[in-house]
C-alpha cells in the first residue's frame, strides 16, 4: 500500500471532488487532505467508515471485558449455562 497517492492538498479536492470520491468509493482506500502541507482530514468511503466503526466498538467490549476479568467481575462459563438453565426451568412450569 503506497499512502503517498493518497494524499492530496486541499485545492486538488476543491477542482477534482467527484473524481476523488469516485476513487475513493472504487478503491475503497481512504485519502489524506492536507492544507498548508498539514494533514487536516480523511475522506472515507461510508462502508469502509462503517466496518471501522463497528470495529473499534468490537474492540471496546473486549477491552472492557478483559477489565472485568482483571477486577474479579465475571463468572464462570457453567455457573452462567447453569443460572439460564434454572431460569428457562421456572418459566416452563
Amino acid at each position: 500500500m503506497n499512502i503517498s497517492r493518497d494524499i492530496k492538498p486541499i485545492t486538488y479536492l476543491k477542482a477534482n471532488a467527484a473524481e476523488l470520491l469516485k476513487q475513493i468509493n472504487e478503491t475503497r482506500r481512504p485519502v489524506i487532505i492536507t492544507q498548508n502541507g498539514e494533514p487536516r482530514a480523511v475522506l472515507q468511503d461510508p462502508e469502509s467508515y462503517e466496518n471501522m466503526r463497528n470495529a473499534i466498538g468490537i474492540l471496546k467490549l473486549i477491552s472492557q471485558g478483559e477489565e472485568d476479568v482483571k477486577n474479579g467481575k465475571s463468572k464462570a462459563q457453567q455457573d452462567v449455562f447453569a443460572e439460564i438453565e434454572k431460569t428457562l426451568k421456572e418459566k416452563m412450569k
